[in-house]
This record gives structure tokens, C-alpha cells and sequence, in this order.
């Protein structure tokens, strides 16, 4: 009788499905999957760790890059916590742009898992098609901020800055001439507001064609019905959420359930799946790419008739103005004590969390009066997930274990911290 053993065998790091920092270790009978053993470690930055050294206002910027697709709900839950150990109210206006600005990161956030999930699978043109709707919304992050991705937008206290009058505009160059510069600048004539509500116009029939392209498309069915299916029961104990908690049928969400900011006051719905596989989790993350429109577009509404701060007046937490600065002495002592020095927290220990596009993030913190944290622990919401991943792809096939890495939407940065 011939020898019958399992192969072990690197599944990445390079693979793309993986991000260039999974390593996977695969035992294999064939090619069918025994065990799945994550190795992760291979991106580790230490930012829990490097926040301790900073004042609180330094660290936002680290919070940025955990998840670097959704990096304004990351800087979210930090500020979040600080607010909550400070007892601070933020300016109502502060509140309704920052939860605008969570669902554009969320669309963010799910338009890239939807183009690189479907690439892993097989599909191509869906990726193209979901980036030239990122494109609009970085431009969004970039009026706000200046950077279009690592934004630092949120600030204890409220954010940054208002949301500005004018947008940038295409200008013609050798490349792309009078005709094409018009129709782009079309939508850019006004001011932030009405740039997003010329997206949210546009966004439900974009989400309609990925749908042509996938939800009754043959191939991507065979992918993902029953692929890496886990029940209601299942998910709870493994420590799920987010879409992967309610692809399995659980309603938890954060927004409905412990609202924070103006959640309580807007109109949405929360997608759940019956199955809990792969397909399920794709159609919840659809859903909730129209469900994000439909609160963006209230919160345009509410903006545009409702102007206000968007920052506390305490100038011990926020800057004053620049005019302030250079005419106020006093100003500019708060200015120079705030940038060097920063403030310091209460005494005492504290959690906060938001439905991230992942799950729940969350941010506990401990304070020992100084103007920096004496402890920073990030519950990452990819953490929970990836530790399941042995269990979804046993008795799965090798190519089954691309469709399960990319349903989990994984990002190494928030995992590896």
C-alpha cells in the first residue's frame, strides 16, 4: 500500500488575498484543508505601545494607519475615549460631520474589499469599477484634511476644521483636454455639501452595476454559497462582528444598539444574512453601502441648514485661531502649551467603541493623570476573525481558503498593531 500523508505547506505571505503580511500554514490532504494556522506578527508596529510615550493629541495620527482603509472611524474611537474620560460635550454640528464621515469610510471600506475580494476570486472588472467611486470620496477626505488617506481629522473636542466652501478643480494639461475637464468639474462648481450630494445621487446606480456583475453571476455563486458558512450560535461565541456577525443572522450593531453621536437620530436599516457563508456576507456589505448612503444624505441635509462650532471653545483641549495667535499673548501660550505639552486626563480607566466597517473597534484606556496614556489596548475587530479562519476552512478545498480571507475583510494593520 502506498504511504498516504498530508502535505504542510506557506500560503503567502506574498498571496494577494493575504495582504503581504499573512502567513498561513496549511496542512493539506490533497487539496482538501485539515488546518489552517495563521501566523501573524509579520507587520507589527507597536502602536499601543508608541501611544504611551505621546500626548494624547500625537497619537492620533498612529490611529490612522491601524486599519488603513477605514482610518476616520480608527481616529473615531480614540477620540471617542479621551472625550469620555474627559466628560466633554462635542458641538452637535462636529457630531453630524463625523458621523457623515464614518459612512463615507464605510463605503470607502467596503467599495475596496469589494473589488480586491472579487479580484482573489477570479473576478476583474468589479475592481475597476468600485475604484472609480473611491476616487470621488478620497477627493472628500482630501477638501477636509489635505491628505487623502491618512486624514488626522478628528480631534478631542470635535473636528479639525469645518467642511470648506469650494472643491478643487481639474485643470486641462496634454493629457486631457477642454471636454473631459468640463464634464469632471461639473459636480465641483460648489462647495463639499454639494459635491457629496451629487454623490449620493449617483452611488445607488453604481451599486446596482456591481450587482449585475455579481449577485446572480453563475461563477461567483459556485465561490460562495456554503463557503465557509458559520452559525448565529457560532459567531457569538467566536467573538464576531460587524458584517461577519450579521451574515449569520445576528441584528448587533453598534449604531442601533448603543448609539453614539446622532445615530439615534437618523433613519436607517440593518442588513442581516440567513446562511451565514460567504455570499451572505457579501450581500450584508452591499446593503449596508446603500444604508451608508442614505444616512450621508441626511446628514447633508442637517449640515447645510444647521451652522455652528465644530470644536469646543476650550482652549486647554483645542487650538485657538491662527488671527488669535499672532494678536493674543495669551492665545499663544495655549497654542505653544498645547503642541509641546498637550493636556492631561483625569485619573481612571475607560472603553469606548463604534460599529467600524470591520466590527466593533474599540479603544480601552487607562489614565494615570499624566498628559499621556498609561495604558492603550485596541480591540480590533480583524483579530476575532482571523483566529476563526482555521475552523471556516476546514474541509474546504485550497482555492476556498482565498474566498473565506476575503469575506473576513481582513487588514493586517489594526491585527498586527
Amino acid at each position: 500500500m502506498p504511504e498516504i500523508r498530508n502535505y504542510t505547506m506557506n500560503f503567502g505571505p506574498q498571496h494577494p488575498a493575504a495582504h503581504g503580511v499573512l502567513r498561513l500554514v496549511l496542512e493539506l490532504d490533497g487539496e482538501v484543508v485539515q488546518r489552517a494556522d495563521p501566523h501573524i506578527g509579520l507587520l507589527h508596529r507597536a502602536t499601543e505601545k508608541l501611544a504611551e510615550s505621546k500626548p494624547y493629541n500625537q497619537s492620533i495620527g498612529y490611529m490612522d494607519r491601524l486599519d488603513y482603509v477605514s482610518m476616520m472611524c480608527n481616529e473615531h474611537g480614540y477620540v471617542m475615549a479621551i472625550e469620555k474620560l474627559l466628560g466633554v460635550d462635542v458641538p452637535i454640528r462636529a457630531q453630524y460631520i463625523r458621523v457623515m464621515f464614518d459612512e463615507i469610510t464605510r463605503i470607502l471600506n467596503h467599495l475596496l474589499w469589494l473589488g480586491s475580494h472579487a479580484l482573489d476570486v477570479g473576478a476583474m472588472t468589479i475592481f475597476l469599477y468600485a475604484f472609480r467611486e473611491r476616487e470621488d470620496l478620497m477627493d472628500c477626505y482630501e477638501a477636509v484634511s489635505g491628505a487623502r488617506l491618512h486624514a488626522t481629522y478628528y480631534r478631542p473636542g470635535g473636528v479639525h476644521r469645518d467642511l470648506p466652501d469650494s472643491m478643487p478643480q481639474y485643470t486641462e494639461s496634454r493629457w486631457h483636454g477642454k471636454q473631459d475637464v468640463k464634464r469632471w468639474n461639473e459636480a465641483r462648481q460648489g462647495s463639499l455639501l454639494d459635491f457629496i450630494e451629487d454623490f449620493t445621487d449617483r452611488f445607488p446606480a453604481c451599486v446596482d452595476e456591481y450587482e449585475t456583475l455579481l449577485t446572480d453571476n453563475r461563477i461567483w455563486k459556485q465561490r460562495t454559497v456554503n463557503i465557509g458558512v458559520v452559525s448565529p450560535e457560532r459567531a457569538m461565541q467566536l467573538g464576531f462582528s460587524g458584517p461577519m456577525l450579521r451574515g449569520s443572522g445576528v441584528e448587533w450593531d453598534l449604531r442601533r444598539k448603543q448609539p453614539y453621536e446622532v445615530y439615534d437620530q437618523l433613519d436607517f436599516d440593518i442588513p442581516v444574512g440567513v446562511n451565514g457563508d460567504c455570499y451572505d456576507r457579501y450581500l450584508v456589505r452591499i446593503e449596508e453601502m446603500r444604508q451608508s448612503n442614505r444616512i450621508i444624505k441626511q446628514c447633508v441635509d442637517w449640515l447645510r441648514t444647521h451652522p455652528g462650532p465644530v470644536m469646543l471653545e476650550n482652549h486647554k483641549m483645542s487650538p485657538p485661531s491662527r488671527e488669535g495667535m499672532k494678536a493674543d499673548m495669551e492665545a499663544l501660550i495655549h497654542h505653544f502649551k498645547l503642541f509641546t505639552e498637550g493636556y492631561c486626563l483625569p485619573p481612571g480607566e475607560v472603553y469606548a467603541a463604534l460599529e467600524h466597517p470591520k466590527g466593533e473597534f474599540g479603544v480601552y484606556l487607562i489614565s494615570d493623570g499624566a498628559n499621556k496614556p498609561y495604558r492603550l489596548k485596541i480591540r480590533a475587530p480583524g483579530f476575532a476573525h482571523i483566529a476563526a479562519l482555521d475552523e471556516m476552512s476546514r474541509g474546504h478545498m485550497l482555492a476556498d481558503v482565498v474566498a473565506i480571507i476575503g469575506t473576513q475583510d481582513i487588514v493586517f494593520g489594526e491585527i498586527d498593531r
